[in-house]
Protein backbone atom coordinates (compact mmCIF):
# COMPACT_ATOMS: atom_id res chain seq x y z
CA UNK A 1 0.00 0.00 0.00
CA UNK A 2 1.57 3.71 -0.86
CA UNK A 3 1.44 6.35 1.21
CA UNK A 4 -0.75 10.13 0.91
CA UNK A 5 0.49 11.80 -2.45
CA UNK A 6 0.39 15.60 -3.32
CA UNK A 7 0.54 15.14 -7.60
CA UNK A 8 0.74 18.59 -8.78
CA UNK A 9 -0.61 18.74 -12.62
CA UNK A 10 1.83 18.88 -14.87
CA UNK A 11 0.65 21.15 -18.35
CA UNK A 12 0.34 18.76 -20.52
CA UNK A 13 -2.02 16.91 -18.58
CA UNK A 14 -4.99 20.27 -17.97
CA UNK A 15 -7.79 19.83 -19.09
CA UNK A 16 -8.95 16.29 -18.12
CA UNK A 17 -12.04 15.19 -16.14
CA UNK A 18 -10.35 14.38 -12.83
CA UNK A 19 -11.58 10.78 -13.37
CA UNK A 20 -10.07 10.11 -16.10
CA UNK A 21 -7.15 11.72 -15.48
CA UNK A 22 -6.62 9.06 -12.21
CA UNK A 23 -7.40 6.10 -14.47
CA UNK A 24 -4.72 6.88 -16.73
CA UNK A 25 -2.18 7.58 -13.85
CA UNK A 26 -3.34 4.57 -11.94
CA UNK A 27 -5.40 2.16 -13.90
CA UNK A 28 -4.82 -0.88 -12.07
CA UNK A 29 -7.27 0.91 -9.77
CA UNK A 30 -11.37 -0.25 -10.37
CA UNK A 31 -13.86 2.32 -11.13
CA UNK A 32 -15.78 1.33 -8.54
CA UNK A 33 -13.26 2.35 -5.91
CA UNK A 34 -12.45 5.71 -7.63
CA UNK A 35 -15.77 6.46 -7.41
CA UNK A 36 -15.58 5.52 -3.31
CA UNK A 37 -12.36 7.84 -2.59
CA UNK A 38 -14.07 10.94 -4.41
CA UNK A 39 -18.02 10.50 -3.02
CA UNK A 40 -15.45 10.26 0.48
CA UNK A 41 -13.65 13.34 -0.01
CA UNK A 42 -10.17 11.07 0.08
CA UNK A 43 -9.35 12.08 -3.20
CA UNK A 44 -9.26 16.28 -3.54
CA UNK A 45 -8.20 18.67 -5.96
CA UNK A 46 -6.13 21.87 -4.14
CA UNK A 47 -7.63 20.47 -0.64
CA UNK A 48 -11.08 20.86 -1.65
CA UNK A 49 -14.10 17.84 -2.14
CA UNK A 50 -14.05 16.84 -6.12
CA UNK A 51 -16.03 15.17 -8.46
CA UNK A 52 -15.47 12.74 -11.12
CA UNK A 53 -16.26 15.57 -13.91
CA UNK A 54 -14.42 18.31 -12.40
CA UNK A 55 -11.50 19.34 -15.08
CA UNK A 56 -7.87 19.94 -13.61
CA UNK A 57 -5.78 22.62 -14.62
CA UNK A 58 -1.73 22.75 -14.59
CA UNK A 59 -0.43 23.69 -11.13
CA UNK A 60 -3.81 22.06 -9.14
CA UNK A 61 -2.43 19.96 -6.69
CA UNK A 62 -4.65 16.72 -6.50
CA UNK A 63 -4.12 14.42 -3.19
CA UNK A 64 -4.26 11.04 -3.31
CA UNK A 65 -5.20 8.79 -0.55
CA UNK A 66 -3.16 5.54 0.20
CA UNK A 67 -3.42 2.70 -2.32
CA UNK A 68 -2.33 -0.69 -3.59
CA UNK A 69 0.13 -1.77 -5.63
CA UNK A 70 -0.76 -3.38 -8.85
CA UNK A 71 1.01 -6.47 -7.38
CA UNK A 72 -1.61 -6.16 -5.03
CA UNK A 73 -4.66 -6.61 -7.24
CA UNK A 74 -5.85 -9.92 -8.42
CA UNK A 75 -5.63 -9.75 -12.51
CA UNK A 76 -9.15 -10.67 -13.48
CA UNK A 77 -7.52 -13.28 -15.74
CA UNK A 78 -4.71 -15.02 -15.66
CA UNK A 79 -2.15 -13.81 -18.57
CA UNK A 80 -1.94 -16.76 -21.43
CA UNK A 81 0.80 -18.51 -23.26
CA UNK A 82 0.49 -16.83 -26.36
CA UNK A 83 -0.24 -13.46 -24.66
CA UNK A 84 3.61 -13.30 -22.39
CA UNK A 85 5.07 -14.55 -25.70
CA UNK A 86 4.19 -11.54 -27.49
CA UNK A 87 4.69 -8.90 -24.26
CA UNK A 88 8.09 -10.65 -23.88
CA UNK A 89 8.82 -10.59 -27.66
CA UNK A 90 8.27 -6.68 -28.05
CA UNK A 91 11.12 -6.10 -25.15
CA UNK A 92 13.64 -3.56 -26.67
CA UNK A 93 15.84 -3.45 -23.18
CA UNK A 94 15.22 -4.18 -19.87
CA UNK A 95 17.17 -3.55 -16.37
CA UNK A 96 16.68 -3.41 -12.60
CA UNK A 97 13.98 -0.27 -13.37
CA UNK A 98 12.80 -0.12 -16.98
CA UNK A 99 11.21 -2.18 -19.62
CA UNK A 100 11.19 -0.82 -23.13
CA UNK A 101 8.98 -2.17 -25.19
CA UNK A 102 8.74 -1.82 -29.21
CA UNK A 103 4.93 -1.36 -29.22
CA UNK A 104 3.48 -2.95 -32.96
CA UNK A 105 0.89 -1.16 -34.80
CA UNK A 106 -2.72 -2.13 -34.20
CA UNK A 107 -3.10 -2.68 -30.06
CA UNK A 108 -4.09 -0.33 -27.25
CA UNK A 109 -2.19 0.79 -24.69
CA UNK A 110 -4.85 1.06 -22.61
CA UNK A 111 -8.43 0.26 -22.06
CA UNK A 112 -11.62 1.48 -22.51
CA UNK A 113 -15.60 0.44 -23.08
CA UNK A 114 -14.89 -1.30 -26.34
CA UNK A 115 -11.11 -2.49 -25.90
CA UNK A 116 -10.30 -5.97 -23.77
CA UNK A 117 -6.94 -6.71 -24.57
CA UNK A 118 -4.06 -4.09 -24.55
CA UNK A 119 -0.47 -3.60 -23.17
CA UNK A 120 -1.88 -2.33 -19.79
CA UNK A 121 -3.75 -5.39 -19.20
CA UNK A 122 -0.87 -7.52 -20.09
CA UNK A 123 1.56 -6.20 -18.16
CA UNK A 124 1.54 -8.99 -15.58
CA UNK A 125 3.45 -11.08 -18.31
CA UNK A 126 6.47 -8.65 -17.95
CA UNK A 127 6.75 -8.83 -14.01
CA UNK A 128 4.16 -7.96 -10.87
CA UNK A 129 4.77 -3.75 -10.67
CA UNK A 130 5.32 -3.18 -13.87
CA UNK A 131 3.13 0.13 -15.02
CA UNK A 132 2.96 2.75 -17.89
CA UNK A 133 5.15 5.38 -17.76
CA UNK A 134 3.55 6.91 -21.26
CA UNK A 135 1.47 6.27 -23.87
CA UNK A 136 0.97 5.67 -27.47
CA UNK A 137 -1.78 5.75 -29.87
CA UNK A 138 -3.36 2.52 -30.79
CA UNK A 139 -1.99 2.36 -34.47
CA UNK A 140 1.13 4.66 -33.76
CA UNK A 141 4.07 1.91 -32.78
CA UNK A 142 7.81 2.14 -31.79
CA UNK A 143 9.30 2.64 -28.12
CA UNK A 144 6.73 2.35 -25.50
CA UNK A 145 8.67 2.51 -21.95
CA UNK A 146 7.33 0.58 -18.60
CA UNK A 147 8.53 0.94 -15.00
CA UNK A 148 8.98 -1.88 -12.97
CA UNK A 149 8.42 -0.26 -9.69
CA UNK A 150 6.93 2.42 -8.06
CA UNK A 151 10.04 4.44 -7.71
CA UNK A 152 10.74 4.08 -11.38
CA UNK A 153 7.68 5.54 -12.25
CA UNK A 154 8.60 8.85 -10.15
CA UNK A 155 11.55 9.44 -11.66
CA UNK A 156 10.82 8.31 -15.27
CA UNK A 157 7.48 10.09 -15.34
CA UNK A 158 8.99 13.47 -14.34
CA UNK A 159 11.01 13.33 -17.34
CA UNK A 160 8.10 13.14 -19.29
CA UNK A 161 6.20 15.65 -16.93
CA UNK A 162 9.16 18.27 -17.17
CA UNK A 163 9.81 17.61 -21.14
CA UNK A 164 13.12 16.48 -20.63
CA UNK A 165 12.32 13.39 -22.54
CA UNK A 166 13.51 13.27 -26.55
CA UNK A 167 11.00 12.00 -28.35
CA UNK A 168 11.98 11.28 -32.15
CA UNK A 169 9.63 10.00 -34.63
CA UNK A 170 9.71 8.96 -37.90
CA UNK A 171 6.11 9.03 -40.07
CA UNK A 172 5.26 8.62 -43.99
CA UNK A 173 3.25 11.33 -45.38
CA UNK A 174 0.68 11.01 -48.50
CA UNK A 175 2.60 14.39 -50.21
CA UNK A 176 5.50 16.49 -48.59
CA UNK A 177 4.61 19.05 -45.51
CA UNK A 178 5.14 22.42 -46.84
CA UNK A 179 7.96 24.01 -45.60
CA UNK A 180 9.64 20.71 -45.69
CA UNK A 181 11.32 21.61 -42.32
CA UNK A 182 10.74 24.03 -39.43
CA UNK A 183 8.05 24.49 -36.53
CA UNK A 184 4.66 23.67 -36.14
CA UNK A 185 2.57 25.18 -33.33
CA UNK A 186 -0.73 26.40 -32.14
CA UNK A 187 -4.01 25.69 -29.96
CA UNK A 188 -5.95 21.79 -30.71
CA UNK A 189 -8.74 21.07 -28.66
CA UNK A 190 -11.32 18.21 -29.16
CA UNK A 191 -13.93 18.55 -32.05
CA UNK A 192 -15.90 16.39 -34.29
CA UNK A 193 -14.87 14.39 -37.81
CA UNK A 194 -16.76 16.00 -41.01
CA UNK A 195 -17.34 13.92 -44.61
CA UNK A 196 -15.07 15.88 -45.89
CA UNK A 197 -12.74 13.08 -48.93
CA UNK A 198 -15.29 10.93 -48.03
CA UNK A 199 -14.23 10.26 -44.22
CA UNK A 200 -15.68 6.69 -43.02
CA UNK A 201 -15.75 7.87 -39.60
CA UNK A 202 -17.28 11.22 -39.93
CA UNK A 203 -18.85 12.31 -36.34
CA UNK A 204 -16.15 10.82 -34.55
CA UNK A 205 -13.68 12.61 -32.06
CA UNK A 206 -10.13 14.05 -33.41
CA UNK A 207 -7.97 17.01 -32.34
CA UNK A 208 -8.78 20.12 -34.05
CA UNK A 209 -7.07 23.28 -34.67
CA UNK A 210 -8.55 26.01 -32.63
CA UNK A 211 -7.56 29.72 -31.23
CA UNK A 212 -6.32 30.55 -27.54
CA UNK A 213 -9.02 30.78 -25.63
CA UNK A 214 -10.88 28.44 -27.29
CA UNK A 215 -12.96 25.50 -24.66
CA UNK A 216 -10.47 22.94 -23.62
CA UNK A 217 -7.41 24.30 -25.96
CA UNK A 218 -3.63 23.23 -25.24
CA UNK A 219 -0.46 24.69 -26.91
CA UNK A 220 1.27 22.31 -28.88
CA UNK A 221 4.28 22.51 -30.34
CA UNK A 222 6.40 20.26 -32.94
CA UNK A 223 9.96 20.34 -34.95
CA UNK A 224 10.32 18.33 -38.27
CA UNK A 225 12.16 18.00 -41.29
CA UNK A 226 11.65 16.10 -44.52
CA UNK A 227 14.37 14.16 -44.92
CA UNK A 228 13.43 12.15 -47.60
CA UNK A 229 10.83 12.93 -50.43
CA UNK A 230 9.51 10.61 -53.41
CA UNK A 231 8.64 13.18 -55.75
CA UNK A 232 5.35 15.09 -54.56
CA UNK A 233 3.56 12.18 -53.51
CA UNK A 234 5.15 11.05 -49.97
CA UNK A 235 7.87 12.36 -47.29
CA UNK A 236 9.74 10.73 -45.01
CA UNK A 237 9.49 13.01 -42.00
CA UNK A 238 11.31 12.77 -38.62
CA UNK A 239 9.58 14.54 -36.01
CA UNK A 240 10.43 16.32 -32.39
CA UNK A 241 7.42 16.76 -30.42
CA UNK A 242 8.28 19.60 -27.37
CA UNK A 243 4.64 18.74 -26.15
CA UNK A 244 2.94 15.56 -25.36
CA UNK A 245 -1.06 16.01 -27.07
CA UNK A 246 -3.08 13.49 -27.91
CA UNK A 247 -2.59 12.82 -32.29
CA UNK A 248 -0.41 15.78 -32.23
CA UNK A 249 1.47 14.74 -34.82
CA UNK A 250 -1.51 13.42 -36.92
CA UNK A 251 -2.82 17.33 -36.54
CA UNK A 252 0.28 18.74 -37.16
CA UNK A 253 1.31 17.12 -40.52
CA UNK A 254 -2.35 17.35 -41.81
CA UNK A 255 -1.68 21.71 -41.19
CA UNK A 256 1.23 21.30 -43.40
CA UNK A 257 -0.79 19.56 -46.13
CA UNK A 258 0.52 15.90 -45.71
CA UNK A 259 -1.16 13.65 -43.13
CA UNK A 260 0.38 10.84 -42.03
CA UNK A 261 0.00 7.91 -44.91
CA UNK A 262 -2.60 5.59 -43.86
CA UNK A 263 -4.42 7.41 -41.31
CA UNK A 264 -8.61 7.10 -41.16
CA UNK A 265 -9.09 10.33 -39.23
CA UNK A 266 -6.30 13.36 -40.31
CA UNK A 267 -6.95 13.28 -44.29
CA UNK A 268 -6.19 15.08 -47.63
CA UNK A 269 -8.03 14.62 -50.77
CA UNK A 270 -5.41 12.73 -52.31
CA UNK A 271 -5.29 9.20 -52.89
CA UNK A 272 -2.91 6.99 -50.97
CA UNK A 273 0.48 6.67 -52.51
CA UNK A 274 0.58 3.04 -54.32
CA UNK A 275 1.88 0.07 -53.08
CA UNK A 276 1.14 1.17 -49.40
CA UNK A 277 -0.73 -0.46 -46.66
CA UNK A 278 -3.43 1.19 -44.95
CA UNK A 279 -2.13 1.16 -41.87
CA UNK A 280 -0.61 4.37 -39.77
CA UNK A 281 2.28 4.89 -41.21
CA UNK A 282 3.76 6.69 -37.71
CA UNK A 283 6.83 5.03 -35.77
CA UNK A 284 8.26 6.04 -32.32
CA UNK A 285 11.61 5.49 -33.54
CA UNK A 286 13.89 6.82 -30.56
CA UNK A 287 13.36 8.03 -26.89
CA UNK A 288 15.70 9.24 -24.39
CA UNK A 289 15.45 10.47 -21.04
CA UNK A 290 17.81 11.28 -18.34
CA UNK A 291 18.44 8.68 -15.79
CA UNK A 292 19.48 8.10 -11.79
CA UNK A 293 23.39 7.24 -13.71
CA UNK A 294 23.10 9.49 -17.12
CA UNK A 295 20.62 9.16 -19.84
CA UNK A 296 18.96 6.29 -21.67
CA UNK A 297 18.25 6.19 -24.98
CA UNK A 298 16.15 3.44 -26.76
CA UNK A 299 15.73 3.09 -30.24
CA UNK A 300 12.99 0.73 -31.72
CA UNK A 301 13.19 -1.12 -35.79
CA UNK A 302 10.54 0.02 -38.03
CA UNK A 303 6.87 -2.20 -38.15
CA UNK A 304 6.91 -4.35 -41.64
CA UNK A 305 4.16 -1.83 -42.75
CA UNK A 306 6.43 0.76 -42.62
CA UNK A 307 9.54 -0.79 -44.40
CA UNK A 308 7.62 -2.22 -46.91
CA UNK A 309 6.57 1.42 -47.32
CA UNK A 310 10.73 2.78 -47.46
CA UNK A 311 11.62 0.08 -50.06
CA UNK A 312 8.68 1.03 -52.48
CA UNK A 313 9.10 4.86 -52.12
CA UNK A 314 13.13 4.57 -52.40
CA UNK A 315 13.13 6.11 -48.74
CA UNK A 316 16.93 4.50 -46.97
CA UNK A 317 16.80 4.17 -43.25
CA UNK A 318 20.59 5.84 -42.79
CA UNK A 319 19.49 9.79 -42.28
CA UNK A 320 21.55 12.88 -41.53
CA UNK A 321 19.47 15.24 -39.56
CA UNK A 322 20.03 19.04 -39.02
CA UNK A 323 21.29 20.37 -35.59
CA UNK A 324 17.19 20.31 -33.99
CA UNK A 325 18.59 23.55 -32.19
CA UNK A 326 17.93 25.33 -35.55
CA UNK A 327 14.51 25.03 -35.67
CA UNK A 328 14.03 26.11 -32.23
Amino acid sequence: MSGVQIITIPEEDAGQRLDRWFKRRFPHIPHGRVEKLLRTGQMRINGKRSKGSDRIEAGDDIRIPPLPEPSDIKAEKPIGEADSRFMRNMVLYEDADLIALNKPCGIAVQGGSKTTRHIDGLLPALGKGCRLIHRLDRDTSGVLLVAKHAKAAAWAGKAFQSRRAEKIYWGVTNGVPQPRSGEIKGYMAKGKTDNRFGNINAGKEIMMAVRHGHDGAKHARTLYQTVQTAGAKAGFVVMMPTTGRTHQLRLHTQLLGAPIAGDPKYLTDRPLPGGLERKLHLHARSLTIPGPNGDLSFTAPLPTHMEAAFQTLGFETKVELEDWDEFQ
